[in-house]
């Protein structure tokens, strides 16, 4: 028997995938959560088999729940399903060590053979993602500016930002800056939205 962490905020859709996974023979679903931290707490409390984390939750996103889990439950097989399949988010997973990759678009049955696969120590990525990751534009910024965008992420100031990182606030704004002429877009809260959209942040 298969036993299952199943982590999407969305109930309704949370709801329909443990009442598909049930129907299929081999796998239990032992529990089921609708956030990222909860995700990493009841994995390392019920040690399951495989945990299928949606990417975009409160708490952890999936991908940071992911990189939790596989340094704390090495044991637990990771999937990732996601209505956002960017290649910078598929470059993130397969680092953080996820063996699944799938859009919520797949049919339900492939969910089902993806988890018996991965459990058996195989991989499955979508392959339209994979190609598309293939495809996709090495990111232009540097370390620093990626570091200094993630600080910027929620409107913090520059002078909050430069304390944060330890840096001169003349550093952060050129760092600010190199990001919004790199990413050829008009401000920092533009640079971010745009890093976030390729899953660079």
């Amino acid at each position: 028997m298969i036993r299952v962490l199943l982590a999407d905020d969305h109930l309704l859709i949370r709801e329909a995938l443990v009442l598909l996974l049930e129907t299929e023979d081999g796998i239990e679903v032992a529990a089921d959560v609708g956030r990222g931290d909860e995700a990493v707490d009841r994995a390392l409390a019920l040690r399951p088999d495989v945990a299928v984390l949606d990417i975009d939750m409160p708490g952890l996103d999936g991908l940071a729940a992911a990189e939790r889990l596989s340094r704390d439950l090495p044991g637990c097989r990771l999937v990732i399903v996601t209505a956002h399949g960017r290649p910078g988010n598929l470059r993130r997973a397969m680092a953080a060590g996820v063996r699944g990759f799938l859009g919520k678009d797949a049919p339900g049955a492939q969910l089902a053979e993806v988890i018996r696969q991965v459990a058996a120590g195989a991989r499955y990525i979508d392959p339209q993602l994979a190609a598309d990751a293939l495809a996709a534009e090495e990111c232009p910024l540097t370390p620093r500016e990626l570091d200094t965008l993630r600080a910027a992420a929620d409107g913090a100031p520059v002078s909050r930002i430069a304390r944060a990182l330890g840096l001169s606030e003349g550093t952060v704004r050129n760092y600010l800056s190199a990001a919004v002429t790199k990413l050829g877009v008009h401000n920092r809260h533009a640079a971010v939205n745009a890093a976030r959209d390729l899953g660079w942040l």
